[in-house]
């Protein structure tokens, strides 16, 4: 029996070092890779033959598609439809992890907190650099409601700018902890199903159910981070 903790341990598979720097292939590197391919080959497979009349897979990947396309253009607007193909491959990316990691002696990518991380930090330069585009140093109205008495200033710019800085902290740290926490649950109820033998029939249904439940929650914080994202993006280009 591995401690519950041995599950997120980055192992590594290629041993590379350029300049003193270790930049090895790692069993997390690879799970991304195989996340990236098995989405390509699923969609490469649903559009190969596409019909009128969609079969299984073609309907499946139609079904993602309109997923993600209302949900941009619910908090984004049409305007958010330029960023589709970035919001939809963020989307499917997550996903494809959170479910990998779900399996039997794999590994969850998502729940290290670089990964999520490094993610949350493009989404928030990209959406900041989307605003400023867009709306140039008005932008920076970010920071001070529209509306609100000038001797608030003082007060409301630090803390619309602390909390705007926050959000790839807030992003990364919710995937993160959320995944984490599942599957050391999930881990420890298993010990002990292992341990009671024959009586660990109830632990065993209870870990039966928490498995479920954390597909359904592998699904909800892919959904979240999604829309988090739009929220984000939606400031940038509507302003608030």
């Amino acid at each position: 029996m591995h401690p519950p903790m041995h599950q997120f341990e980055v192992r590594s598979i290629v041993p590379i070092e350029i300049g003193g720097v270790d930049v090895s292939f790692t069993n997390s590197a690879l799970l991304m890779c195989i996340a990236v391919g098995l989405a390509g080959l699923f969609f490469w497979f649903a559009t190969a033959h596409r019909s009128v009349v969609p079969g299984r897979l073609q309907s499946v990947a139609e079904l993602m598609y309109e997923f993600i396309a209302n949900m941009i253009r619910d908090n984004v607007g049409t305007a958010g439809m330029k960023y589709f193909p970035y919001i939809f491959t963020l989307f499917v990316f997550v996903f494809v992890g959170n479910m990998l990691g779900m399996l039997p002696y794999s590994f969850t990518f998502t729940s290290h907190i670089a990964v999520t991380a490094a993610l949350a930090v493009v989404i928030f330069i990209t959406v900041t650099i989307i605003g400023f585009m867009r709306h140039g140093t008005h932008y920076f109205g970010m920071f001070f409601p529209h509306g609100a008495p000038i001797l608030t200033a003082p007060l409301l710019i630090p803390i619309e700018l602390i909390s705007y800085l926050s959000r790839p902290f807030s992003l990364s740290v919710r995937l993160f902890a959320n995944m984490t926490v599942g599957h050391i649950m999930l881990k420890v109820l298993a010990g002990f199903v292992v341990l009671m033998g024959v009586v660990g029939v109830l632990p065993f249904a209870v870990v039966l159910g928490i498995t479920v439940l954390e597909f359904f929650i592998a699904a909800l914080q892919a959904y979240v981070f999604t829309i988090l994202t739009c929220i984000y993006l939606n400031d940038a280009i509507n302003m608030h």
